[in-house]
This record gives structure tokens, sequence and C-alpha cells, in this order.
């Protein structure tokens, strides 16, 4: 994240904060939002800027999460090559560099030439990125992918009509034998992880994260969300177009992570924050018994006690290097 930050700053030097925080507001309601546009989001050089300072480290850390949970699943395993969909200035790149570290075939796709020309800038700083391929590409019915190991699609699917994520899912499955696909931790945002996760385990996908069991969603439709949290370090140019003077914030995201590999999902996942009381911790899990429970740890578990106390909301429980 250091070299991401510091090709950020080097690329935003100069801009006037007020205008990139006029369309930073602007994006922020797309990005929550669940009504389809019919244009790319981000359209010009401000757009590009706002979502650089504010977006994109965002996505960052939610896209790395997410990787996160899939490298725990599949041990051993690193993608050769790498398809990001919708990437616009790449932070989906990033992140999978940041999990699997090294060279690999890298293609971003976006319908957005400002953002791929930006992406194309910051990659510029990063050795295993500088040959990636930055193509414009209308996402929806029409797209092909080429076969690779990996593609990712974050925070694309609201932009689309229902019929263009179907075909986007599909076309996703059809190239890649893993899939990754984060949205916004919104009750929207988690109603299209549900239905993208449901096309791929249709397709033969197994869910590798962050269920721990490719079967149905345990949670009742509309009752609640899975949702998880990032931490994101705020720079100065980030806290000046959004006020405030926290040195972070917390990204809620959805995701799904499916794979055609032999997968370990964890044998279950913490779905809420983890409440640490006087010698307990309450856990609230999806297990693989496809239901929804409330955990209590003590200290007369022992080492599980002291995991308890350490984990943190979505995380594999127990976590996979602990002791059985």
């Amino acid at each position: 994240m250091n070299d991401l930050r510091t090709a950020l700053a080097a690329l935003l030097d100069g801009l006037p904060p007020k205008e990139v925080a006029a369309a930073v507001d602007r994006l922020i309601a797309n990005y929550r939002g669940d009504t389809p546009t019919h244009a790319p989001i981000l359209r010009d050089q401000a757009d590009v800027a706002a979502y650089a300072a504010y977006r994109m480290p965002a996505t960052f850390e939610a896209v790395r999460s997410a990787l996160a949970a899939l490298a725990d699943a599949l041990p051993g395993w690193t993608p050769a090559g790498h398809t990001d969909v919708g990437g616009g200035t790449g932070a989906a790149t990033w992140a999978v560099q940041t999990t699997w570290p090294g060279e690999r075939a890298v293609t971003v796709l976006d319908w957005a030439e400002p953002a791929l020309a930006v992406g194309r800038r910051l990659a510029a700083a990063h050795p295993a990125l500088k040959d990636a391929r930055w193509r414009r590409a209308r996402i929806g019915a029409d797209l092909t992918l080429d076969d690779t190991d990996l593609v990712t699609v974050s925070y694309v699917l609201n932009e689309l009509t229902e019929s263009d994520r179907a075909a986007l899912v599909d076309a996703a499955a059809r190239a890649a034998r893993t899939v990754v696909i984060v949205e916004a931790g919104t009750p929207a945002g988690y109603a299209r992880v549900i239905e993208a996760r449901d096309r791929l385990v249709r397709a033969g996908f197994r869910i590798a994260a962050p269920c721990p069991h490719s079967a149905a969603c345990p949670i009742a439709p509309g009752s609640d969300w899975c949702h998880f949290s990032a931490r994101v370090g705020r720079s100065s140019l980030h806290r000046q177009v959004k006020g405030g003077s926290l040195a972070y914030e917390d990204e809620k995201f959805s995701y799904v992570a499916a794979t055609r590999l032999p997968a370990e999902p964890a044998p279950a996942r913490v779905v809420r924050r983890p409440q640490i009381r006087k010698g307990q911790v309450l856990l609230d899990l999806c297990e693989a018994d496809e239901r929804l429970r409330r955990s209590t740890v003590t200290k007369r578990h022992g080492d599980l006690y002291k995991a308890a106390r350490d984990a943190d909301w979505g995380d594999a429980w127990p976590p996979y290097d602990s002791v059985s």
C-alpha cells in the first residue's frame, strides 16, 4: 500500500482540493446507489482525481481483504494471469500484487479512458505492473474475456443493469478459474453479490470465501445482510476532500470469492465485530452446516480464547493456523 500511496501522492500533487471534493460527493452517491448508470461513472479528469484520492485506497483495501481470505482457502496457489474487469485506475491490480507478489499477465478493462490513462501512469511506478495492458471496453452483455487464472470485478455491478450483471458474471465464469467480486457493504450491494454468487455456483464454482459452504446463504432475505469492514488510512489530501481529522476510516464491503480449484474454505466465518467481555468473547459465526450461530469462547478454552480475543470481523474461525 505504501507504493500505491506514493504513486497517488505524485499524481495528485497540485490539484485543488475543493474541485476534487465536489467530484467526490457525486462519486459517493453513485457508488452507494443501486440505480444503474448508462455512462461511465468516471467521466473526466476531475472524476478520476476524486476517485484516486478517495475511492482507490478504499477499493484497494476491500479487494485486498477479500483476496487475503481467498489466499487462505487456496494455500500455495498463485495466479499466473489476472483480468480486472471495470478496473478503472487499477486498485485491484495493486491488491493482487500485494497478495501474490511477482510478475504475471495483467489486463485491466474499463469503459472510461481517463481512468485507464491514470491507471497506466500509476502502474508505471510498480515494476510488476509496468507491462499490464489497459484496454477500453464496454462492460456488459457484449464483453468477451480471454482465459485467465483470476478475474476481479470490484464496485462494478452497481453500474450495470440486471441483464448486464448476469452477462458479466457468466463471462467471468467461462474465462477464469477463480472469480472475486466486491461490492459496497450495503443491503443492495450484498444483494448483487448474492445474485453473482448463485450464478457462479450454478456454473460449477465452489465458494472459497467468505462463506464456509457453497449452499444458500442462511440470512433470511430482507432481515440482514453479510458485509465486512476494512480499515483505510487517510492521506492528507483524503482528509481535505472529505473533511474531518481522523487518520483512518472503515470501508464496508460485501464480496464473494469462487473457484474451480480444490479450495479449503474456513470452518466458519466471523460475520460481526466480536464482543469482548470479562473472561469471554462472543463470536457471531456463519458455519459450514449452513447456519448462523453465536459462539461463546471463555478462558477455559485456553489458546482458543486467546485467538478469540485477537479475532476480527471477517476472520476465519478457528484461525487456519490454530492448534486443533
